[in-house]
């Protein structure tokens, strides 16, 4: 069954609701296995994300999965990830946005867009697959793990490709957990500048809370603040992505004019960033949202690896790799200087 143009509720209201039930429970069971992991092993920077992709394929390689399951996986993949992007736009408001400032926004923007750049450069240079170099980019200049799936939404890169580009940007966002507050104390870093450092350019939002937090308060709100301004760019991104998708025939699935570029869920998304700029809700509430749609990424991710063929990912090699460490050294290196040059000079 293709559930790939319908709403969320559409689906579950379908004659095949308990198909649907199967796969969902099983993905929600890896997922909470995947947060069970995380927090009673003490390694909060392993992302229950990516453990939840990586439990998914061994338990694909281990037990046969039923074909009624399908359906569900499916639905956990395509339609409760949209609903964990519009959630992101409870982490955002205008007022987090008026604090950087008009010039940090601006540096942000150039270090994201720069880093973009190079990594599209990069990925031809190295004959990479066009859809994993953009996956890979977007993690890398935007957000981490949710940039690449809401990035995938558009672009329609395979599972492995994904799976991929996410185990990447966690393995070198978690170098920088290590390096970051070396080099900032080689270079004597003030910790607003190594908040902002490091808020616009490690991957993860808990590799950079987890980095930043290692200077202070000072330096963790900083990097906070720095690193959620990060993810208004993420609707230009994918509406960019989605423009470009439009009639490209390299992809199975290119896009038409009809399935439009602008999905609904980036709409939602938005609505939420006014929302909460616009009402006061309680910062309680809002921190068991931020939990709660953590959890949903991890559900979809699970998903994928259930989805998921190993061996293609073997196949893919280690270029892909050397992209993610490239494009890692030149956010850092880009994002230091211009924070330098531009912000606390």
């Amino acid at each position: 069954m293709d559930t790939s143009h319908t709403h969320p509720l559409e689906v579950l209201k379908n004659k095949n609701h308990q198909a649907i039930w199967k796969g969902l429970l099983l993905s929600i069971i890896i997922a909470s296995i995947a947060f069970t992991i995380h927090y009673l092993s003490g390694l909060h920077f392993l992302s229950p994300m990516i453990l939840a992709v990586i439990i998914g394929i061994l338990y694909k390689r281990v037990i046969t999965i039923p074909k009624e399951f399908n359906t569900g996986i499916d639905f956990s993949l395509q339609k409760l990830l949209k609903i964990a992007i519009i959630l992101l736009g409870l982490q955002l408001s205008f007022a987090q946005v008026l604090d950087v400032g008009l010039n940090g926004l601006l540096v942000i923007f150039l270090i994201l867009g720069s880093t973009f750049l190079f990594c599209i450069w990069a990925g031809k240079l190295l004959n990479i697959d066009s859809r994993l170099t953009h996956l890979i980019a977007a993690g890398t200049s935007i957000c981490g793990a949710s940039a690449i799936v809401a990035t995938n939404s558009v672009i329609r890169g395979k599972d492995e490709h994904v799976a991929y580009a996410i185990t990447t940007v966690t393995l070198f966002g978690f170098l920088s957990m290590i390096f970051y507050p070396i080099i900032a104390r080689l270079l004597h870093l003030d910790p607003h500048t190594f908040g902002f450092w490091a808020g616009t350019s490690i991957h993860e939002t808990a590799q950079v809370i987890g980095t930043a937090f290692q200077a202070g308060q000072e330096s963790g709100e900083a990097g906070t603040v720095a690193k959620l301004s990060r993810i208004i760019f993420l609707v230009p991104a994918i509406l960019a992505l989605g423009f470009s998708s439009i009639g490209n025939s390299s992809s199975e699935k290119s896009m038409t004019k009809k399935h439009l570029p602008i999905p609904w869920f980036i709409i939602g998304f938005i609505i939420l960033v006014a929302m909460n700029s616009i009402l006061s809700i309680d910062p309680g509430l809002k921190d068991q949202i931020k939990i709660g749609n953590k959890f949903l990424l991890t559900i979809s991710l699970a998903a994928m690896g259930l989805h998921m063929n190993f061996s293609k990912i073997r196949k893919t090699g280690l270029r892909p790799l050397c992209l993610g460490a490239l494009a890692w050294v030149f956010i850092s290196t880009v994002s230091l200087i211009s924070v330098k040059t531009f912000i606390y000079h």
